[in-house]
Parts: structure tokens; sequence; C-alpha cells
């Protein structure tokens, strides 16, 4: 069977390239297309293959400041034209479900969310002021695009059941949930007592809501570990206060050990899945998540179910907000059990995944 894979861009391994790392190691010989690509920037499983990218990639500048090229994203993605194949699976959070794809052949995305720039999370990306005025016409043709664009996919699944939900919203489309693959077997308990500190992992760009986080600990005795990078990290380290330490980026390994020693994982987004949160999960540390969309399915509150408890939810994007949540959990610190969170986080393992997502492909009617 000859299979096409589609991805947005490939320009770092963040969760959108985990999935697709399964994906490439699942069908070791698929071609791969891509906007733009870092060389030696994701995994050897998905630089191994045949790679092929859009005329953007090989613009001046175009690795740096990819994501200025928004409004040629549609133009770019339709220069493919996938013939000659029995398969074509996008993994897709902007425009690569919007590939063409010669008639018959069945398109199976996975859809990480409808475009988030344009559709939920324009105010916090564009703002609401002069910024976001001039910028409404580009949203709104890209809103048309992507309507459009979805319609010829054969088949979406959803990361989560918000995502499902986003997309029968935007596109009319109904999307069964194949919740992503988290790597639990790669991450264990240490069997040791927690370190005096909390755990941070940013991505810093408007939706990660950071800035929340490291201002609920001002004046406070409280230690604030930030792992991560990325546009907006600098800004904010400039302002922290002294409890605050920033690591920048880490590899796999050393955020494993972070995960391992923290006292809790502090999840301040709307995410639409969060490997992240999963992941401390494995490592048997609570997570004090703000309590909607993707962590409202990945972490069961003490609020709610004190016995199966993997963490604690707060509702609303406020500093006092999350200091609130961190003194209620060093309340009920005590009441916590790495062993049932662990066992928690075992049901989104990549086996699960693999399993899941074999079975779609076998319900669009392709035979491996």
């Amino acid at each position: 069977m000859k299979i096409a894979l589609v991805h947005d861009w490939l320009t770092g391994m963040r969760g959108g390239e985990k999935v697709l790392h399964e994906l490439c190691l699942l069908y070791p010989d698929a071609d791969l297309y891509t906007l733009i690509h870092i060389p030696g920037s994701t995994s050897s499983a998905i630089e191994q293959r045949r790679i092929i990218t859009s005329p953007l990639s090989r613009l001046p500048g175009a690795h740096a400041h990819y994501r200025l090229l928004l409004p040629l994203f549609p133009w770019a993605i339709r220069r493919f034209y996938l013939e000659d194949y029995d398969l074509v699976i996008s993994t897709s959070h902007a425009v690569a479900k919007g590939v063409r794809v010669a008639p018959g052949t069945p398109h199976l995305c996975y859809c990480f969310t409808p475009m988030r720039y344009i559709w939920s999370q324009a105010d916090a990306y564009l703002g609401k002021g002069f910024k976001r005025f001039l910028a409404t016409p580009l949203i709104l043709a890209l809103r048309q695009w992507d309507k459009k664009s979805a319609q010829r996919v054969s088949q979406f699944i959803g990361i989560s059941k918000a995502v499902s939900a986003r997309i029968q919203e935007h596109y009319g489309k109904h999307a069964p949930v194949i919740y992503p693959p988290v790597d639990v077997q790669g991450i264990q308990p240490n069997g040791q007592d927690p370190e005096n500190f909390f755990l941070l992992v940013g991505g810093f760009v408007p939706y990660k809501r950071e800035d929340i986080v490291i201002e609920a600990f001002r004046n406070t005795s409280h230690q604030l570990v930030v792992a991560g990078d990325g546009p907006g990290r600098k800004a904010l380290e400039a302002n922290a206060p002294g409890n605050v330490k920033f690591l920048g980026r880490l590899s796999d390994a050393e955020l494993k050990s972070y995960y391992q020693r923290c006292r809790a994982l502090i999840y301040p987004q709307e995410e639409d899945f969060g490997i992240i949160a999963v992941e401390a999960q494995a490592a048997g540390r609570p997570v004090i998540a703000f309590g909607r969309a993707g962590a409202a399915e990945t972490v069961v509150p003490i609020q709610q179910n004190p016995e199966s408890a993997s963490g604690l939810w707060f509702h609303q994007q406020t500093a006092q907000d999350v200091r609130n949540a961190i003194e209620e959990f060093l309340e009920k610190e005590s009441l916590f059990s790495s062993e049932t969170i662990r066992k928690h986080a075992e049901s989104f393992s990549t086996t699960r995944f693999l399993r899941e997502f074999q079975k779609a492909v076998l319900d669009l009617g392709v035979r491996e």
C-alpha cells in the first residue's frame, strides 16, 4: 500500500511531531509532504524518509519566520497534488488537510484542532484592537478557505472531545476521538519523594499563559522551575521574580527527570489535548490544570474524585486562581497517590493509539 503523510511544518519536536513520529514508524515507506522543513529538527524516524517541501521552504528567512507566512499557507499546500497513493493521512492544526488529493483516494485527517489562529484563539493571537481590525479580511478569507478544504477530507479524527466539537462546529463534520500517543513506558516514577519545586513547561505563545503562573509565584516562598522556549520567553524572564528559574529547552531525558522530581506540574493553558500533562502523570506527579478542553479529559480532579485523582483543577485563567489552586494543592498533597496517577496515565499509551488508528484506517475501507 502506497501512503502519503502530510504535516503542516517540520521545525521542531513538539506534540504534533510526536504523533507524526509514531505514524512514520507505523508506515515506514510513506512519503512525507510539508510546507517547511528544517533538517535535523525532528526525530530520526521522520528525517530518514523522503520529505517533499513547498516553495515556502526555499524562501530566505522562512525557517526562522515561517509563522509570518500564514497568508501564503493555503496557496503553498495546494501546490501539492497527491496522486498514485492508496491513502493520504494528514496531521493538521493549520492547512495540511487542504492538500489536493486525486479523486477516489481516501484522505484521513488526524486533526489537532481547526486552525486556532483564525477560530478559537484569534483574539489571543491578534488581540482586539487595531491590529485585529487590519487582520479581519485575512481571517475571513482563511475561514472560508478552511471550511472549503475540510469538505474534501474523507474522515476527520479529533485528538479530544473538545477538538471533535470544534470540527463539528466549524466544518460540520463528525470526528471520532483517538487520543494522541504518549510514551508512558519511557517515563516512570522514580520512587522518591518530590523535591521542593513546581514545574511549568512553556511554549511561550499567547494561549499557553505562562504569564499568569509566573505572576502567581510573585511574593511567595514557593519555587517554580520553567522549562521550554518560545517567542515570548525573554519578556517574561526579564520581569520574573527571583523564585522563578528558567531552564530553556531541555532534552527528553532532562525533562523526564524534572517530571519525576517536581511536586506538581502547573498547566495553565486551554490545550487541545496536552501531552505534557499526561507525561507528568506518567511520572506519577499530579497536575494543577486549567480545567477546560484537553485537561478536562486527561486530569482527574481531586475536587470531583478523590480516590482516583491525578490532579486539581482551577477555573479562571488568572494569577490569583493559580495561586489559590497551589494553596489548595498544598492542603491536599498527601492525598495523591503516585501509583494511582501513573495508572491513569497508562490509558493514553502509544500501543492504544496505534491500535485505534489502524482500526480507523480499516473503517475507511483501506486494507493494508
